[in-house]
């Protein structure tokens, strides 16, 4: 899939609206002053409405990405770009990274 590469000035949101920050930026590549994030560490989703059928609260508390970029990377590890699908942890469902920079695109 082609896409622009993801920065951590991209917004990343769960299904139930919960905004999500990368745990690891990788700091040897930026793109408009901006560390590039890559695919294996962790988002953190703060903010999730979601409620079980019960009403209890059940928000997504992490994002797991399972593919990133196939042909680029950075100290060994996928670049994940924008349009990139993860999946939320515990409800699986799924996490998107909304468009961010246009300067470079990847595969």
């Amino acid at each position: 899939m082609m896409g622009f590469l993801a920065t951590i000035a991209n917004t990343v949101l769960c299904s139930h609206g919960g905004k999500a920050e990368p745990t690891a930026p990788n700091p040897r590549v930026r793109l408009g002053g901006k560390p590039i994030v890559t695919q294996p560490p962790p988002y953190l989703i703060a903010g999730c409405p979601h409620l079980t059928e019960g009403g209890s609260p059940l928000p997504c508390v992490s994002a797991l990405w399972p593919t990133g970029a196939l042909r680029l990377r950075s100290m060994g590890q996928a670049l994940l770009l924008d349009g990139d699908r993860g999946v939320s942890v515990p409800n699986g469902v799924a996490v998107s990274i909304l468009p961010g920079q246009t300067r470079v695109r990847g595969r």
